[in-house]
């Protein structure tokens, strides 16, 4: 059993979650057994030796969070992995190339010793986050020693990570790029490529792009991105969406902005899947915070509550082809995020600084995984 959190209650008997709302209004009680779900039955009625009623709270699948940077040694770009998982109501969390073949073997073991559940992307230069130009020397891309990595940590590593902005790859342009391509292509993993400042121009980066790519950042505010000043969006942009390429929020400190979030909406472009780009210091000091505040950005911009719990749930889990993530099923290990919606002012800020206020906010309350109940 590993360490117990905060609020920690194991489920060794029957648990009854009762009063229930699912994010479609319906409500119910949720019974647990032994850290399975044993049935889903009207509210009120579930039966079990011990009952917590959650009346006005909302339950679904366990929120994963597809891209994060959870390898505490790592500054500016590191945190503990309870931190930004379980605690934020978080129950998987997906690192997004914090390590190199260097260290994750470092990163995964950590997560063996924390309550989140850990998968990752490898980034595809050997030194990872210890460095921010990471690719700016070829040499740092170590073909077998990526190999390896991927060989020995298949079950963990679910994809490449690529950062291709010029404080990242420096004087070597768009050729990272290229060399993660091909490593894509012999690994038979996608690639989350994270866009910014030029060059590369956004264009290059979009004509590499396939089919399961993810493209972190899609709602950044820089001068490179991927509308027009008009709101209209780039035609390679339409074509690589046509392509079937993956649109990740991956907010971060640098790379949300409302405006360009609103063009996305009102040209129908997303909602693939909300994720934080949450480390230490936008964590404590904005303008992330939280999962549950990013959530509520979108709630902010008219989006459903089910089209931005899906985004946390059932798209990330169908990406991540562990469907079993992103749904409630009688009979599979509990995996599951209780949250609330309440209504009051909240203040939002973008990574412009451009501040907007909702008159909704997302609460993370608590999360059920594995064989634990563990308050938020």
């Amino acid at each position: 059993m590993k360490g117990l959190v905060r609020g920690g209650i194991f489920l060794e008997r029957q648990l009854v979650l009762q009063n229930l709302k699912f994010v479609n209004e319906e409500e119910g009680d949720i019974v647990l057994r032994e850290g399975k779900i044993s049935h889903v039955t009207a509210p009120g009625k579930g039966q079990g030796e011990k009952v917590i009623d959650l009346t006005g709270h909302y339950v679904s699948s366990g929120w994963i969070d597809l891209h994060v940077h959870a390898f505490p040694e790592f500054d500016p770009y590191g945190d503990q992995i309870d931190e930004i998982g379980v605690k934020q109501g978080v129950t998987t969390i997906v690192d997004a190339g914090s390590c190199g073949a260097d260290r994750i073997a470092d990163l995964l073991a950590d997560g063996e010793r924390n309550e989140t559940n850990l998968l990752a992307f490898l980034n595809i230069s050997r030194i990872g986050l210890e460095r921010v130009d990471e690719l700016s020397r070829l040499e740092w891309i170590d073909h077998d020693k990526v190999m390896q990595a991927i060989q020995q940590y298949a079950d963990k590593i679910v994809g490449l990570k690529a950062r291709i902005s010029s404080s990242v790859v420096g004087e070597s342009g768009i050729e990272p790029l290229h060399i993660a391509r091909q490593l894509s292509s012999e690994t038979s993993l996608p690639l989350m490529v994270h866009i910014g400042s030029a060059p590369p121009k956004i264009e290059e980066v979009l004509a590499l792009l396939k089919k399961g790519d993810v493209l972190t950042h899609y709602l950044n505010g820089k001068s490179n991105n991927l509308f027009y000043e008009n709101g209209e969006p780039l035609p390679e942009f339409l074509d690589a969406i046509q392509r079937g390429i993956h649109l990740d929020v991956g907010h971060g400190t640098a790379s949300f902005s409302f405006n360009v979030a609103e063009a996305a909406k009102r040209h129908h472009i997303g909602l693939h899947t909300i994720s934080t780009d949450i480390y230490r210091g936008n964590r404590i000091n904005g303008p992330v915070f939280s999962m549950a505040h990013i959530l509520s950005k979108f709630l902010y911009l008219g989006y459903t509550l089910e089209e931005v719990i899906a985004s946390v749930t059932s798209h990330a889990a169908d990406w991540l082809k562990r469907p079993e993530l992103g749904r409630i099923q009688v009979g599979d290990t509990a995996n599951l995020t209780i949250f609330t919606v309440e209504g009051g002012s909240i203040e939002l800020i973008d990574s412009q600084g451009e501040k907007r206020t909702g008159e909704k906010k997302i609460n993370a309350k608590g999360v059920v995984i594995r064989d634990e109940f563990i308050k938020c």
